[in-house]
């Protein structure tokens, strides 16, 4: 048995993506869903290394990009806790997070003041 999720990027002329669309039928996602940006990573086992697809449209706004960012490092402490029933670290990576987004709202607060 297999699975198949599909992704579809719509590139601008300077072949940066204007549109990011996604379905995973066999998810429940049977029509295409619009998305402003997608991480997706992937292990090599035999290499020993993390593969990476990092793509975002430039309508995708600072303060979203900051909040999608929040919600990936939790997530992934969650999917680490999981993975490995190491909550200690999976707590350390959830403060993480929390300090990341109060920097970045920070940073970006005080930029739109300028």
């Amino acid at each position: 048995m297999t699975s198949t999720i599909n992704i579809q990027v719509e590139l601008a002329e300077d072949k940066m993506p204007e549109s990011i669309q996604w379905t995973a039928p066999d998810g429940g996602v049977t029509d295409w869903q619009k998305s402003k940006a997608i991480l997706l990573g992937m292990w090599d086992g035999e290499e020993k290394s993390a593969l990476r697809i990092d793509l975002w449209t430039s309508k995708m706004k600072v303060d979203e990009m900051n909040d999608f960012f929040y919600q990936t490092f939790f997530g992934m402490a969650d999917t680490y806790q999981r993975a490995t029933k190491n909550e200690a670290i999976a707590n350390e990576m959830k403060q993480f997070a929390k300090s990341f987004l109060k920097k970045a709202s920070d940073a970006l607060e005080a930029a739109e003041k300028q």
